[in-house]
């Protein structure tokens, strides 16, 4: 990310250690080249925040900060890399994303009357359609806006905080908040609100920054507050950054053509409810020049989300600490290495339920799952529950897959700890189908001792999907959609298995 306030804490987990590891309990061929674990996301503040500082919060405890942004920082070492292992971007929270105060006394007001808005402020120009703000500072809006856009071009290092305070701001062509420039914005819900936020089906471009969300930034963008927002995006995205989105609390309800979540960068959600429906990715995060970044952190919050491609989605790390995701998509999760230590993950996807692959080459393409509460479901034919093409590494958490391919993993097996059931019936050891879909007829856990028919339970009425015009599920599959699975990945090298750009 351009500027650095978005700091996680790192705790990186050594490459000899979990090769090692790996091979000591392996139950297939180990990929070649596997590099060492990316370091672990660390957790948002617990307990009170104050004071509006973007400093880093702390691992827990009382926060407190100041409007420079030099307080409450945490003072944390992080354990060395192993030799060999790349720096992972990181992810944390700051002290302001995590509090969602605002001063009144001090917040420039901004009224919208349908064709216009208006402001006395010399930072904002409401000569136009809409509201263009210049200066750091507070804003509040409240009204609505037919057919005009909330523009925020200030300084690079301008902090800005828009609360939206009973708003509905809808562009015919363009996105309805577009911040084109400055250090860091904030959206706050104010509390007990609805706004609403909307594009009219199409996105003219105006500069070179290609705007195609509801909510476009060019640089950082934290929501928060305790509101509630509506998106509705019929053309292109619900939410993007070009850097990092952060979410720490909040209502939503999104309804996007694309992705409803962005961040290039990374994404982060400490809190908030979500109703995602989306014609693409749900939760997305990639970044095709820095393989360190593009990565997708879940320490809270609770998501429902309907999804054409993928439930949530990271070209780098994929991290999920807690929480609860209900995911209903094309495949679950996606990710290069994705590390579940706690929350709830509850999947029905149309092709794979979890999917490890090589998609930025800074790691071997993992499943860790050290906690939390794991259940997929996937459906009838060439579908797997649980797939790496890499590695899998189990060491606590309970894990339940139905479907006839429960776990087609490429790589080394490491089951240590936790609960695994496959169709009902508890195994004592990972039933691997490389290939995928029952193809290769062996290792299939539970079965018919389980009380689960391979391939029944998925009554084509009743079964989830993907979704199609108007959010509506047909349960079908894209031609080009789903995976080969016939051939193991090359090291670290394998091709993203996505036939689509998006």
């Amino acid at each position: 990310m351009k500027n650095k306030r978005i700091r996680g804490l790192w705790a990186i987990l050594g490459a000899a250690a979990l090769l090692s590891a790996c091979a000591a309990a392996a139950t297939e061929p180990g990929a070649s080249g596997a590099e060492s674990a990316p370091p672990a996301f660390s957790a948002p503040a617990q307990g009170t925040v104050s004071g509006d500082g973007d400093a880093p919060a702390p691992a827990q405890g009382t926060v407190s900060g100041d409007a420079n942004g030099d307080g409450g920082a945490a003072q944390a070492s992080v354990e060395p890399a192993a030799t060999g292992a790349e720096s992972a971007e990181t992810f944390d929270f700051s002290n302001r994303d995590l509090s969602a105060a605002w001063d009144a006394d001090s917040a420039v007001f901004i009224k919208l009357n349908g064709a216009s808005a208006s402001c006395d402020s010399p930072s904002v120009d409401v000569s136009g359609s809409g509201a263009v703000i210049s200066a750091a500072g507070t804003y509040v809006l409240s009204g609505s806006l037919d057919n005009g856009s909330v523009v925020v071009d200030a300084g690079k290092e301008d902090k800005v905080q828009i609360v939206l305070n009973g708003a509905s701001v809808r562009s015919d062509d363009f996105a309805a908040v577009y911040v084109k420039q400055a250090d860091k914005v904030f959206v706050t819900l104010a509390d007990g609100t609805e706004n609403a936020l909307s594009n009219g089906g199409s996105f003219r471009a105006v500069d070179e920054n290609n705007a195609d969300g509801v909510i476009f930034s060019k640089g950082d963008l934290t929501l928060n507050g305790n509101g509630k927002l509506t998106v509705d995006s019929p053309a292109k995205h619900g939410i993007v950054s070009k850097d990092d989105l952060a979410v720490a609390g909040g209502t939503y309800e999104i309804t996007a053509a694309g992705h409803a979540l962005s961040g290039k960068d990374g994404v982060g959600i400490a809190d908030g409810t979500f109703a995602i429906t989306a014609g693409k990715d749900g939760v997305h995060s990639g970044n095709d020049e820095d393989p360190q970044k593009g990565n997708v952190y879940l320490a809270g919050g609770s998501l429902a989300i309907k999804a054409a491609d993928d439930g949530i989605t990271a070209s780098g790390v994929l991290q999920i600490d807690g929480g609860s995701a209900d995911i209903n998509a094309l495949e679950g999760l996606e990710g290069n290495y994705i590390r579940i230590n706690g929350g709830s993950v509850k999947i029905y996807a149309a092709d794979d339920g979890i999917n490890a692959a090589a998609k930025s080459g800074a790691y071997a393409p993992t499943i860790e799952i050290n906690g939390g509460e794991i259940d997929v479901e996937v459906g009838p034919g060439d579908t797997d529950g649980i797939d790496a093409n890499g590695n899998l590494v189990i060491t606590g958490g309970a894990v339940n897959v139905t479907g006839n391919s429960a776990f087609d993993i490429d790589g080394t097996i490491t089951f240590t700890g936790g609960t695994v059931t496959v169709n009902g019936q508890k195994v004592d050891a990972i039933p691997n189908q490389m290939g995928g879909g029952g193809r290769m007829g062996r290792g299939f856990g539970g079965g018919q001792d389980g009380g689960h028919t391979p391939g029944a339970g998925f009554p084509r009425g009743a079964k989830r999907g993907t979704p199609g015009a108007n959010g509506a599920f047909d349960g079908g599959m894209k031609d080009g959609q789903r995976r080969n699975g016939t051939q193991p990945p090359d090291g670290i090298t394998s091709p993203t298995l996505k036939t689509e750009a998006v």
